[in-house]
């Protein structure tokens, strides 16, 4: 019979951690590329409290409308004749995605409804607006 060498023995011992490593790194891949990231709009808002606020997850679009009246899209302020051409590259960005408008509790109901006006014609839906929930 042969008898067997010490090298085979500690051949067996050694764990390779390298398909695991490998499984770890797609699976990290994986969940960034699938990942959805939420833009914050820039600007601070104090918003309105709502008794009948429902919650809204599917979030393309925000936009906040500030206390004097100004918009809000991705960390700038973007004037009111430049209003439609954003919200139309970010429509054409996530399509499926709705809009959410953030609005002060000092700005105005019509620089809301411009907003959603323009939401609207472009085709964005949903259209909600974010509350202060108590």
């Amino acid at each position: 019979m042969r008898t067997r060498t010490s090298s085979s023995a500690q051949q067996g011992q050694a764990i390779d951690l390298t398909p695991m490593l490998d499984v770890v790194f797609i699976m990290l891949i994986f969940f960034i590329v699938t990942a959805s990231f939420i833009k914050l709009p820039g600007v601070e808002v104090s918003k309105v409290d709502a008794n009948t606020a429902d919650p809204y997850k599917k979030v393309g679009i925000l936009v906040a409308v500030s206390g004097n009246n100004e918009f809000w899209i991705d960390k700038k302020r973007v004037e009111t004749t430049a209003l439609k051409l954003n919200l139309t590259r970010l429509f054409n960005d996530n399509p499926k995605g709705g809009m959410v408008i953030q609005a002060d509790n000092e700005s105005n109901i019509e620089s809301v409804a411009k907003v959603a006006d323009i939401a609207k014609d472009i085709g964005i839906s949903p259209i909600a607006v974010s509350v202060e929930n108590d």
